[in-house]
């Protein structure tokens, strides 16, 4: 072998000997290891995707190739930066490339990096160093804008409670109204004759004086015809898409701090309340000089009864009165005259009141306009105030369908559930959706009928026992005594009644129009509809 080496030319010869010395030590490699040691702050790869060493970890890599190749990358993590690597005894590369090749090729040159290689307790060192940079400000995740619901329910605004014998009491664990905080009611006084409102994105003719003349007496009132005609007529505040408000939209202004002053025979109205913001909205009571009740304050919808009701004329027209807080159905015609009405008209989405039930499948139905969620079926039986706030705690303690947050509806929000498209007479059912189960009931006049469902809305009065009577809805028949009993204000009509007490004591209603009294009204729960 020596000789054969002196005999070539002197490159020649080294390169032998180190292919002698390479394949003499690949007899005897044991191998040294190769130890990475990775801080918090980043990790250490190989190009091949070989090795891999994970922060806070010690890794060994076993080096028994002569062969071995390998180029180790360090890799910050975020919220820190590769500074360059340890130098320390028996360690590779320095310096602050982070990339840092490691081969074994070279070792057949020399003989103690040779020996070193196969020393199986021999090591050597890789070690990255990453320090911690300014912890960047996060950026902050936009909250998402809920998607507007078309028929925003508004609140009454009611902020009282009362027993049912009409004292105040304390609200917490009532059950009632004001116990209750949904849409909050919220205006803007626009400064030029109108009023939006926040919560619906309505806007509103501020004032029902229509002849302009700074005074609300009977004068302004129009019939139903000339209110519907004068809504093209009107421009105002730049805008000539005026409407006559639908019921729904007409009843979304009442605000049940309001108090009826129905039975006052004082002529002065200074201290009355009516259930419509006088902050923002100009409000006349009925004119007394014109031969008008005090009461006389109905403001005209577009919503016509579909059947006919025990009104002159026959054609009835459903109105809010903001002077004694009720939707009742009024004749389009009085002693033989056209009846008038206060208006104020309005514009914006023609969605509002318009409902889009979904029945969820499990006795529960879901208004995807308001996101009220229903019971499908109603209490089954009559029941006054006390017994109707009594049931719905039994429900939630029951765990009624799944939940035990229901409640009784405000007013507004049952309401909100009439369909003004059908009646009795017309449709054969409730004034309500189909998907409804709703109770049949005997009327006063014995016919077959549809029920009223109590609201959780005290109805309060003038009186010094403000609280006594609670607002219902009649989802049939609006009964009332004239000679006998008649449908007198329709299905979908809003009144009020003593919440407890016998009926009976009513035998031919009450009131002008003989209103029957409704004491055991029935439930429908609802929840949801929380601010």
């Amino acid at each position: 072998m020596n000789i054969l080496i002196s005999a070539l030319p002197m490159k020649h010869s080294q390169a032998i000997f180190r292919l002698i010395v390479t394949l003499a030590a690949a007899l005897f490699l044991a191998g040294c290891k190769l130890q990475i040691t990775v801080p918090e702050g980043g990790s250490v790869e190989s190009t091949s995707g070989t090795y891999s060493c994970a922060a806070g970890t010690v890794c060994t890599i076993d080096v028994v190739d002569l062969l071995f190749d390998e180029t180790f990358e360090a890799i910050s993590a975020e919220g820190y930066s590769f500074t360059g690597w340890l130098k320390v005894d028996q360690g590779f590369c320095g310096g602050k490339t982070s990339a840092c090749r490691l081969y074994t090729s070279p070792f057949g040159d020399y003989p103690v990096l040779m020996a070193f290689l196969a020393d199986d307790t021999a090591a050597t060192f890789l070690q990255p160093v990453f320090e911690a940079t300014a912890t960047p400000t996060p950026t902050p995740t936009p909250t998402p804008t809920p998607t507007p619901i078309p028929y925003p329910i508004v609140d009454t605004g009611q902020v009282l409670c009362y027993t049912s014998s009409g004292a105040q009491e304390t609200c917490t664990g009532s059950g009632q109204d004001a116990s209750h905080t949904g849409n909050a009611p919220d205006f803007t006084n626009n400064g030029d004759g109108t009023v939006t409102d926040n919560v619906t994105g309505l806007m509103w003719q501020q004032s029902p004086d229509t002849n302009g003349n700074s005074s609300i007496t009977a004068s302004d009132k129009m019939s139903y015809d000339d209110a519907v005609a004068g809504a093209s007529a009107l421009f105002l505040a730049g805008h000539n898409d005026w409407r006559l408000p639908t019921i729904k939209e007409l009843y979304s202004l009442i605000d049940f701090r309001g108090k009826d002053p129905s039975g006052y025979n004082g002529t002065s109205t200074s201290g009355l309340i009516p259930f419509i913001d006088t902050d923002y909205f100009e409000f006349g009571y009925g004119d007394t000089s014109a031969g008008e009740r005090i009461i006389d304050a109905q403001y005209a919808s577009s919503n016509l009864y579909v059947s006919n009701t025990a009104n002159d004329g026959g054609r009835t027209l459903f109105g809010v009165n903001f002077a004694d807080g009720r939707i009742k159905g009024y004749g389009l015609s009085l002693f033989g005259a056209d009846k008038t009405f206060f208006v104020i008209y309005v514009r914006g989405s023609e969605d509002y009141g318009i409902n889009q039930f979904a029945d969820n499948g499990d006795g529960t139905i879901t208004d995807q306009a308001t996101n009220l969620m229903w019971t499908e079926q109603d209490s089954g039986a009559g029941l006054d105030w006390d017994e109707s706030l009594a049931w719905v705690a039994q429900k939630n303690d029951e765990n009624h369908l799944g939940y035990s947050d229901w409640r009784i509806p405000n007013v507004k929000e049952l309401q909100g559930l009439v369909d003004y498209s059908k009646s009795p007479d017309t449709s054969g059912s409730a004034a309500i959706d189909s998907q409804f189960i709703t109770t049949t009931i005997t009327n006063e006049a014995g016919q077959v009928d549809y029920p009223a469902y109590w609201s959780n809305t005290t109805h309060a009065n003038w009186t010094n026992v403000p609280g006594a009577n609670g607002a219902y809805v009649n989802f049939g028949r609006s009964m009332g005594y004239m000679g006998s009993w008649k449908d007198v204000h329709g299905a979908g009509s809003q009144r009020s009644d003593p919440k407890v007490g016998d009926p009976g004591d009513y035998p031919t209603g009450h009131g002008p129009q003989g209103d029957a009294i409704r004491i055991y009204n029935y439930v429908r729960l609802v929840r949801g509809g929380d601010q």
